[in-house]
């Protein structure tokens, strides 16, 4: 049993914080449809195209079926508002006034379908003074405070990481709020419009906004990375926590009364040449077990990926390429493992328009001529692959 088995989810989201929620849906059971423009997901685009799909699409996407509305088209409304009407939830990530102006915001689909829970990503939120903004992920890193604190404490200039968090953060939480809103339909028999502001994700995820509403000098928690005849490795904790585990097996560079700031860049200093006196990683990480501290080679994701820990959870998992020769290609499982439930990336990831009229048989009950007129007046649109 998946646990979202009997959930219908229209996707109309792009790109990553609205897709990710729609691939967790999927992994969890749900049937999960993405509507599509003819231009196609910008993300087709990113990464190795095989048979026409991206590795970064087919991330996102796997597992969800696929219908392409051409919005411009007359009558496309219609066949949206059709499929919304049936569906329990739906994902967007326009800009805020977009699908109200369409006749597809919350307003719109609710008159019709009072049960749809409805998930709204956007930059700043609906209603406030920068709503009006577009917003990507790097532009909310540096907006929210990630990349000054990350340069001021490096001593580098500012440069964003190499990972979408403001995009995953909000696709994560707003996945949390769709649930949350499920559970209260159960209750109430009413859905409801989710407003999720990439601003507050990121700002509630980060475990060191504290300082900031405190006003008071921010202090690094993580860990700090050391040279090693292994490689770079982090030892985690702070370098107070380092020094109070090692300090029985390293002289003190700095005892007696030496200022705060000379003492910690000493013990550091001699923390780092005791670490790199190790010929072998094996006596290193020996020495750091017995003292008790946690610590991490900074490993090529390369690596990761082929790692025996990937392999025992099955990490990457292999799934249907789309393409006609019945081959495979890996995708990142989804994290869920539940003791008495089934989850997990179930499909492929859909060519732009693949399952037209195999949705709208199943959700709108269209039947065969009625979808081949849609074709024709340029609603319905496919790329000629599936």
């Amino acid at each position: 049993m998946y646990p979202c088995h009997d959930l219908r989810v229209l996707d109309m989201s792009r790109v990553v914080a609205g897709p990710i929620a729609g691939r967790i849906l999927s992994d969890l059971g749900a049937d999960v449809v993405k509507l599509e423009p003819p231009e196609g997901d910008v993300t087709r685009v990113w990464g190795q195209i095989r048979h026409g799909l991206s590795g970064f699409y087919t991330q996102q996407n796997a597992g969800k079926r696929n219908v392409c509305v051409d919005l411009r088209a007359d009558g496309a409304v219609d066949i949206v508002r059709a499929l919304t009407d049936r569906a329990d939830i739906v994902i967007e990530n326009f800009r805020a006034g977009v699908l109200d102006r369409l006749g597809l915001g919350f307003d719109h689909l609710n008159s019709t379908n009072p049960r749809l829970v409805m998930l709204s990503v956007s930059g700043f939120g609906r209603g406030g003074p920068e709503s009006h903004r577009p917003a990507y992920a790097p532009m909310m890193h540096a907006e929210t405070g990630l990349l000054y604190r990350q340069a001021e404490f490096d001593d580098a200039w500012p440069s964003d990481p190499m990972l979408s968090l403001a995009d995953s953060y909000s696709g994560l939480h707003g996945s949390i709020a769709i649930l949350a809103a499920l559970r209260t339909r159960d209750e109430t028999g009413l859905g409801q419009h989710i407003d999720m502001a990439m601003f507050d994700a990121m700002i509630f995820s980060d475990d060191y906004a504290h300082h900031a509403i405190d006003n008071e000098p921010v202090v690094r928690l993580g860990g700090d990375v050391y040279p090693t005849a292994a490689g770079p490795i982090l030892f985690a904790g702070q370098l107070r926590t380092v020094w109070s585990a090692l300090k029985h097996l390293i002289a003190d560079p700095a005892p007696g009364d030496v200022p705060i700031p000379e003492k910690a860049r000493l013990r550091k200093a001699a923390v780092a040449e005791w670490a790199a006196s190790f010929e072998h990683f094996e006596h290193l990480a020996d020495a750091l077990n017995k003292a008790g501290l946690a610590f991490g080679p900074v490993r090529n994701q390369f690596d990761v990926v082929r790692s025996a820990t990937a392999a025992a959870r099955g990490t990457v998992a292999q799934i249907d390429d789309n393409g006609a020769g019945g081959d495979t290609r890996g995708v990142v499982q989804s994290p869920y493992r539940f003791s008495d439930a089934a989850s997990g990336v179930r499909a492929a990831a859909p060519h732009r328009g693949q399952h037209n009229a195999e949705v709208l048989r199943d959700w709108a009950g269209l039947d065969d001529a009625a979808i081949r007129d849609l074709a024709e007046s340029g609603v319905l649109q496919t790329d000629g692959r599936g």
